[in-house]
Order: C-alpha cells, then structure tokens, then sequence
C-alpha cells in the first residue's frame, strides 16, 4: 500500500511471514539447522499477536542523494505512524533495527499496533473506516485502506 511518494506499508501475517523465511532460506542457501532455526526466530518477531497488527514500512527512494537527506529529514518516522480505525489511532510501534541512531532514520521498519477490542470487532464486522497515518513534523501522510485490504484485515484478525 502506498502511503505516500516514497513510503509503502504492507500488513504482515502468519503466510507472509513463512514465505519471507521461505525466501530467505532459499536465496541465502540456508540448510543448517541452527542457521534456519535462527530465520524462524526472527522473522516470528512479524506475527501479529491476537488483537495486533504487524506492519512493515519500507521508505523507497532510488535516488542516493534524496534518500540520504531524507532519511536524516525524517529521524523519528518509527514513532509516527498510527492504524487509525474510525477515527481513533493506534500508534504503530517496533524495536529499534541493530544500529539505530537517532538523528537518522532507517529505509525499513518492523511495526505493531495494538487495537482496542472496539476497533478489532468494526474491522471484523466490515464496518470499519481504516486508514494509515503518518503524523511527523517533516512528513504528513493518510491513506485510506480499500475495502479489500480491510477485509483481509479481518481475516488476520479472526485467524
């Protein structure tokens, strides 16, 4: 889902983060027990625990130069992106990537947001109105969230 120019999200669940070990196992050529052991572990970090849900934020910008200032510009993108499900936001929130300084932000981001009962049973009964919201000082985005992906949503929701 674009967010913006330069920003994308996609909603992680259990299947998307199988395929991700999937595709790490393959393309690393990983076969030792240990080695695909420690995948599993990571990448279970993604799945949504009940009433939660995962996201990933990818800031894509081609260009070195752009990318660079920006990512210094948005220092703090982590703490500003919020699910927000009728009008009430959940902020989106993740530990910091190995390396982590704060005067920079980095191109991709392992988020959760905590729904309120309330919020999770409007998405599983279809009624809900939600929406991605980036709320910081150098970066103000919403997009709203198509039907379909709500419904997928609920889906991940209900397990």
């Amino acid at each position: 889902l674009l967010v913006g120019d330069f920003i994308s999200v996609l909603f992680e669940n259990r299947d998307t983060v199988l395929l991700q070990i999937q595709e790490m196992l393959r393309t690393e050529r990983i076969t030792a027990e240990p080695a695909v052991l420690h995948e599993i572990s990571t990448y279970n970090e993604l799945v949504p625990a009940a009433g939660e849900l995962s996201v990933t934020l990818f800031v894509q910008i081609p260009e070195r130069e752009l990318r660079d200032r920006l990512l210094v510009e948005w220092a703090g993108l982590e703490d500003a992106l919020a699910v927000e499900v009728d009008g009430v936001a959940f902020a989106a929130r993740g530990p910091r990537p190995a390396g982590w300084i704060a005067e920079r932000t980095t191109a991709v981001h392992y988020l959760k947001a905590t729904l309120a009962a309330e919020a999770v049973a409007a998405i599983v009964a279809g009624t809900a109105k939600v929406a991605l919201v980036v709320a910081h000082p150098r970066v103000a985005l919403r997009a709203e969230l198509a039907r379909a992906t709500v419904k997928a949503l609920a889906e991940d929701l209900t397990g």
